[in-house]
């Protein structure tokens, strides 16, 4: 048996257990068919979801995230670096709102996120003080060049785009170094999502291909010079290149809307991890509940806006995710 069966066995027995408490299809749409945010916040509450001390949503979601990874670290022990790739996002976020904050010379503790590879306060202290060499090595040159793009021009969004595409090659590599099927498949997905969308929206606003070419991740599924190329001539061009990759279906999904792809992908990896259910060893498990969990809290979220917003029934039900379970 290889080492790493034998490693997570125990974990992956516990998380049998905790599959069980993941949130239902039918339990989404009791929650979508709540009469109140209030209902929705009880439904919850008593399903387990912790609300925070304002009871707010976004302190309830948070604690759920909190509980997932918390978990996480008991079972596979404080090295968790084999999922650094579903963290990168948050140190990357965080990187993003260093550099705004140097940016507008005003203090915002509270756009920082918990749960990355690296502790918040660190990268916020690095980009404050200019001591791009504290971060880590993948870190320094897009932390540098984005902090001086957006000093030097004043345009946001080419110094976040920066930032995103040193992330989404952080979480790619982390995939592919991972050597686990799950993770790679993860990171293959994530970049391609992100590429699509990025060229949608960019089709939409008139970037041009230079920005594209700053913007997009190379990676396996994906030809990114064919899709720059399809933006030039609209969404209609980016959905036939579409149909002719392993993301076919994904172009009805964009010619209804950016949320019904974004909906289309997050569904598209629960449908690839379900297997994990089945597997008594390894890693794969262990990922296949992180995903499921912020699958849901991502459903959740939708849910609960809606309800706080008063959006009809159907804005909400047509942007439920697939459950895990």
């Amino acid at each position: 048996m290889e080492k790493e069966e034998t490693q997570y066995t125990y974990a992956v027995a516990r998380i049998r257990v905790r599959e069980s408490s993941l949130l239902s299809g039918a339990f989404l749409e009791q929650l979508a068919a709540a009469k109140s945010y209030d209902e929705c916040i009880r439904l919850l509450s008593e399903k387990g979801w912790t609300a925070g001390e304002n009871g707010t949503a976004e302190e309830m979601l948070a604690c759920e995230r909190k509980k997932t990874w918390d978990l996480i670290r008991e079972l596979a022990g404080e090295d968790i670096s084999v999922f650094d790739c579903f963290l990168y996002a948050n140190d990357y976020h965080n990187l993003k709102a260093a550099i705004r904050e140097v940016r507008a010379d005003v203090a915002c503790p509270d756009i920082y996120i918990d749960q990355g590879t690296m502790d918040a306060g660190r990268i916020r202290s690095c980009v404050m003080n200019g001591k791009f060499g504290d971060l880590p090595e993948a870190m320094r040159e897009p932390a540098a060049e984005a902090l001086k793009t957006l000093l030097h021009t004043g345009d946001g969004q080419l110094s976040d785009t920066m930032i995103d595409r040193a992330a989404l090659d952080a979480i790619y590599r982390a995939g592919k170094r991972s050597g686990n099927g799950l993770l790679a498949m993860y990171g293959e997905l994530t970049v391609a999502a992100a590429d699509i969308r990025i060229t949608v929206r960019a089709a939409r606003t008139g970037r041009d291909k230079k920005f594209l070419k700053q913007a997009l991740t190379p990676c396996e599924s994906l030809n990114v010079d064919r899709l720059a190329a399809a933006a030039a001539n609209g969404g209609e061009a980016i959905a036939s290149y579409l149909v002719t990759t392993d993301y076919a279906d994904a172009a009805e999904a964009l010619r209804r809307s950016i949320s019904a792809f974004e909906r289309w992908c997050d569904n598209l990896l629960i449908r690839r991890i379900r297997a994990q259910k089945w597997e008594p060893f390894g890693v794969g498990p262990l990922a296949a509940y992180i995903l499921a969990r912020e699958n849901e809290i991502k459903s959740v979220r939708i849910i609960l806006y809606g309800k706080q917003n008063a959006l009809p029934g159907e804005w909400i039900r047509e942007r439920i995710r697939e459950t895990y379970v």
